[in-house]
């Protein structure tokens, strides 16, 4: 039986439930097996393993955010959460995320499917006899929607949970610049340009021409600071879209969610300070197999609950239960 979510007092307001997990904190210390999966481009994905190995064991896999990495405390504390019921858990780090830069000029973005359906084939032909299950947090939340709607009845997960996703991108690139949501897109700034400009000194480094002469073509990183700026400058020519407006309309959950089959619970706060209000999907724009819960207050990949001496993640009691409830039947 789920108990609801009552946001922990002391932290009023939605800029403190998102960043009290970042900041606050203290980490799980998990024992993770890490394992390097090659991608059919040339590339490699890492993927840090945690729980059960055995062979019919549910698995879950566990999709990070923008700019973050399998060590995301929302991640790790997931993984241990799962870890408790008895279930295995594999976290993805996206394109250069893992601690080192990625291979190829492209990287990893918010509708990047196509890696997702690379790494759900690789645990289906690893683990054939478990259950697949899969989490996704803000940008892994949109990715793993728009997955679920491209594959519609041919997922091969028995169940999804996306977190706090952008539904439409255009709109929450819009509300990020809007008020005290500025200092995150700034912190996004600097770390999105870092991670090119990382890769561009190890194709220098490296020797590698025509993969550094991609990222030069690309012009100065300098004055980025706005999604827009960086997603029309560096998103786009990276990764085929025409520019920012085109990638966001291709890349937006919003417009795959009516085609979804896995049954699927989506976890959202109306005070997100991500997104609008207006962002987030009416009923019907829902398939049947998928349940929205939205919660007035949580901000983003929040849900903080419970005592300041004794703080509590709803997130790691409400996931792992809706689960092992869609494993039961």
């Amino acid at each position: 039986m789920n108990t609801p979510f009552t946001p922990a007092w002391w932290l009023p307001g939605p800029h403190l439930q998102t960043l009290w997990n970042p900041l606050c904190r203290t980490a799980p210390r998990l024992q993770r097996r890490r394992e390097r999966l090659w991608l059919e481009d040339g590339d490699f994905l890492d993927l840090d393993w945690y729980g059960p190995h055995n062979a019919t064991t549910p698995l879950v896999l566990v999709l990070h955010g923008l700019t973050g990495s399998s060590n995301s405390l929302y991640v790790l504390g997931a993984q241990q959460a799962l870890a408790a019921q008895g279930w295995a858990s594999v976290a993805l780090n996206w394109r250069g995320c893992s601690g080192e830069p990625n291979l190829l000029p492209r990287g990893y973005h918010s509708g990047a499917s196509e890696d997702l359906a690379e790494v759900v084939r690789h645990l289906r032909a690893q683990r054939p006899m478990a259950p697949l299950y899969a989490t996704g947090y803000s940008l892994g939340g949109n990715v793993l929607l728009k997955y679920l709607g491209e594959s519609g009845e041919d997922s091969q997960l028995q169940g999804a949970v996306a977190v706090s996703v952008p539904y439409r991108l255009d709109q929450c690139a819009d509300r990020i610049g809007i008020g005290f949501s500025k200092l995150y897109q700034a912190h996004f700034m600097r770390e999105l340009v870092s991670y090119v400009r990382n890769k561009r000194s190890l194709f220098a480094h490296q020797g590698l021409a025509d993969r550094l002469s991609e990222l030069d073509k690309l012009g100065p990183l300098d004055g980025m600071r706005t999604f827009w700026d960086f997603d029309g400058r560096v998103t786009a020519p990276l990764h085929g879209f025409s520019d920012a407006q085109d990638y966001y309309q291709r890349a937006s959950s919003r417009y795959f969610l009516g085609a979804i089959r896995t049954p699927t619970l989506l976890i959202q706060a109306a005070d997100d300070p991500f997104i609008f209000r207006h962002s987030l999907p009416e009923p019907d724009e829902l398939s049947a197999s998928t349940q929205l819960e939205l919660h007035a207050h949580g901000g983003h990949v929040g849900f903080i609950e419970g005592s300041a001496q004794r703080p509590g993640y709803y997130l790691e009691r409400r996931i792992p239960q809706w689960l092992a409830t869609q494993a039961k039947g």
